[in-house]
């Protein structure tokens, strides 16, 4: 294999290489703008309107509900009116 430039890469430089890709496509989301007072957008956190393997907003600590159980309210992380039957990445069940 002589005359081939061949590089090698150490196990821990991949990772490191990787892990900063990783991280640097994430800034954006964890860097952008809040849209409400502090709170991230719908986007950023992954919300839909469904829930997600039995996990709805209406049991997640950082829903507030609205008028009735099927009222949209809102939520202390993300931006925006939300539903009850909701679901994001930020979901936390209530104890």
């Amino acid at each position: 294999m002589a005359g081939r430039n061949e590089r090698l890469v150490s196990r821990r430089g991949f990772l490191r290489r990787t892990a900063g890709l990783a991280l640097g496509a994430a800034a954006p989301l964890l860097w952008s703008a809040p849209s409400e007072a502090g709170k991230v957008s719908k986007a950023a956190m992954a919300y839909r309107d469904s829930p997600q393997n039995g996990h709805a907003c209406s049991g997640c600590i950082y829903f507030q509900p609205g008028a009735n159980a099927s009222a949209a309210g809102s939520c202390s992380v993300v931006a925006g009116s939300i539903s009850p039957h909701g679901y994001c990445i930020a979901f936390t069940p209530k104890v």
